[in-house]
């Protein structure tokens, strides 16, 4: 049936708000012309009705049928018979009586006008009655009149009124979608290079205001994330060219000089290189899923039994002592994997700030699980305190770099936490730094 239909979204909602109102309006125009009718109707029937019984009257107090007419002068419109069934026949003769009534006999009298069309008509019932009247009664001319009247108006008016609302509808569609079609123009436009351009949003305040807004918000969003992707790529680019220039310069200098240099030494520089380069490869396929929402299935996981194994099996650091305190025993939904993964690298990265002592305390508020890692470092400045969690990010680059660290783990913590309906975030501490992981409850 689509393909019947005109193209244009204007000609459709033009031709169905017309079709609709036709329908809607010839439907009330009808019932206001039967109204009106039927009010009519009602009206001579209850005159009818009042006849019956004043002809009824006169029968039951004596009068003859053919006397009726000249105690009811002004009558007029009636029958009297002897019963319903075997009515007058005004094929016998009949004796005029003042010219507006006929005998037919002493029990059948018809008073005119009765017959004519424009009468409605209302009979006695004639259980317990002598003889049976039938009155009848015209419509009221004025009525009439008017009930023609409004048939005719409304049979041109309402085809007119379908017709204009129909161009009202596609007059206002037309206008609605000029502005859709200023946003499709300008979003036709958007190139990956030219994510910074946005729609013009309408101040007509309706639907289309709302879309010209939600797809600036989805530019902008697409507009973060390439740039967040290119500088990401760039990042990874400059992170994987450092071990990977340096394996190079050692096996460039074990051949051109190898009587000279240590090659089990070499080598296992070059171990150390490849392994760095694995765990970053690790890392950046991690945050790759995480970016890409590929959320892993999520199970009851108790938070208590992952931090008690995770500091059992942990190896120690010289000179940093890791103790734990358990306030509360919270269960969570998630993969028990990933959370682990969230507090090695918290005490990984406690262990390479702090002084001698990395506390894991893990307690319960409302309906949120708390995992804190807090360690007696030299801790984090206030103004350091969102940039931690970007990716790539060293507060001390040169010390990051001699403990292998790649600037990902506070990065992949905050995204494991998003990704499990939680957050990741520096919390006040006196000394130190107190990062605080908060889990909303199984």
């Amino acid at each position: 049936m689509a393909r019947f239909l005109p193209r244009s979204t204007r000609v459709r909602v033009a031709l169905f708000a017309a079709l609709a109102s036709a329908l809607l309006l010839g439907l009330g125009s009808y019932w206001f012309v039967q109204a009106l009718r039927s009010g009519l109707e009602n009206s001579a029937r209850a005159l009818a009705s009042d006849k019956v019984y004043a002809v009824l009257a006169l029968l039951n107090s004596g009068v003859a049928p053919a006397d009726v007419p000249k105690q009811l002068d002004k009558g007029g419109g009636y029958m009297i018979s002897r019963d319903e069934v075997n009515r007058c026949s005004t094929g016998l003769p009949s004796v005029p009586f003042e010219g507006r009534a006929q005998v037919f006999s002493p029990d059948c009298v018809i008073a005119l006008p009765y017959g004519l069309t424009d009468q409605v008509y209302v009979g006695s019932p004639t259980a317990d009655r002598r003889y049976f009247v039938d009155a009848a009664e015209f419509l009221d001319p004025v009525g009439l009149q008017t009930v023609d009247t409004a048939q005719r108006i409304l049979w041109g008016g309402v085809p007119a009124a379908a017709l204009f609302i129909g161009g009202v509808a596609w007059f206002a569609v037309r206008r609605s979608l000029r502005a859709v079609g200023a946003i499709r123009a300008e979003v036709d436009g958007v190139r990956a290079a030219d994510l910074g351009r946005r729609v013009p949003v309408p101040d007509s305040g309706d639907e289309i205001t709302e879309l010209a807004v939600t797809m600036n918000e989805m530019l902008a969003r697409l507009d973060r994330s390439v740039r967040r992707q290119s500088q990401f790529t760039a990042d990874a680019s400059h992170e994987l060219r450092t071990p990977l220039a340096s394996m190079r310069t050692q096996l460039e200098v074990q051949l051109a000089h190898p009587d000279r240099l240590d090659w089990r030494r070499s080598f296992e520089n070059a171990v150390l290189d490849v392994t760095r380069l694995e765990a970053l490869a690790g890392d950046l396929l991690l945050l790759s899923k995480l970016d890409a929402d590929q959320h892993a299935r999520h199970d009851p996981v108790d938070l208590a039994d992952l931090v008690t194994r995770h500091a059992a099996t942990r190896l120690p650091r010289d000179g940093v002592e890791v103790t734990v305190g358990i306030e509360a025993a919270p269960v969570v939904p998630g993969h028990a994997g990933r959370l682990e993964r969230v507090l090695r690298n918290l005490v990984d990265n406690a262990e390479r700030h702090a002084k001698s002592r990395v506390t894991i305390t893990l307690a319960a508020s409302g309906d949120q699980a708390v995992l804190s890692v807090q360690d007696d470092g030299p801790g984090i400045p206030a103004e350091d305190r969102e940039r931690v969690f970007d990716r790539f990010v060293r507060l001390d680059d040169d010390r990051a770099r001699e403990d292998g660290g790649s600037g990902l783990g506070l990065a992949i913590a905050a995204e494991i936490a998003r990704t499990h309906g939680g957050t990741l975030s520096i919390a006040d501490s006196v000394s130190g730094a107190r990062l605080e992981l908060r889990l909303p409850l199984a």
